[in-house]
């Protein structure tokens, strides 16, 4: 579990518990997912890895770059899980990847992976056009991705915040643009996240919800957000489920 974990973003401000119960219920029911944020070192990419965290631990999560030889053995040998990439991005930094080697990790997903994927990008509109029309990916393709998650980072250097600005349920792509809802929306005046929808492709309902978010908010409230609390806390949900 990385170091920063979803229960210190819900301590910090950077999420309230109900957006991060929905996550959550996203994760485990495997739901694939991208995260854009602005400008750099908004926290994207920390914020997807503990989201991934959250997964229960017989899902398998493999870091994909998108070769020919990496997704040939994994659509030949399918081992389910999560295929993550560093990032969707032209710049010559390792994982990076954009064009064709985007196309081939869609294709992948066919045999049965989720994918999650993090870009710079401006709203939700924003990054799945980018998805598509920047690396040649269909609509169909891109519908895979059922939940977006938008941050931004407000302050200077070394004195700023983030905010999980817009958690936005994707129910199909159209024209390279996202159908669908935001589930939460962060306002700005009173630094609060507002509530909009319900999901309606994951989740076991409002009351299964609102226990995730009560295990998040006994967490942050009590300072106990550290990866090892977290996945106490997740285990003890999880054993009381299946009783």
């Amino acid at each position: 579990m990385p170091d920063v974990t979803i229960a210190e973003m819900v301590r910090n401000g950077t999420m309230s518990a109900e957006m991060a119960a929905v996550i959550w219920a996203a994760v485990d029911e495997r739901v694939s997912f991208l995260t854009a944020a602005i400008p750099r070192f908004a926290g994207k990419t920390t914020t997807s890895n503990a989201a991934l965290a959250l997964r229960s631990p017989d899902v398998p999560l493999t870091w994909i770059d998108g070769t020919r030889e990496q997704t040939d053995e994994l659509q030949k040998h399918p081992i389910g899980g999560y295929l993550a990439v560093a990032e969707f991005e032209q710049a010559p930094m390792a994982g990076y990847i954009w064009g064709e080697p985007v196309r081939r990790v869609f294709q992948t997903l066919q045999a049965g992976y989720s994918l999650q994927a993090v870009l710079h990008a401006s709203s939700v509109d924003e990054a799945i056009e980018m998805v598509v029309r920047g690396n040649g990916v269909t609509d169909e393709e891109c519908s895979a991705f059922k939940l977006v998650l938008y941050i931004e980072r407000f302050g200077s250097y070394g004195d700023y915040t983030r905010r999980l600005v817009d958690l936005y349920e994707v129910t199909r792509v159209e024209d390279a643009k996202p159908v669908g809802q935001s589930l939460f929306r962060w306002q700005r005046d009173s630094d609060r996240s507002e509530k909009l929808a319900e999901p309606q492709q994951w989740g076991k309902g409002a009351d299964d919800l609102a226990r995730r978010a009560e295990v998040f908010m006994a967490l942050a409230q009590s300072g106990r957000t550290s990866p090892e609390d977290v996945a106490a806390a997740l285990d003890a949900f999880r054993a009381a489920a299946t009783r």
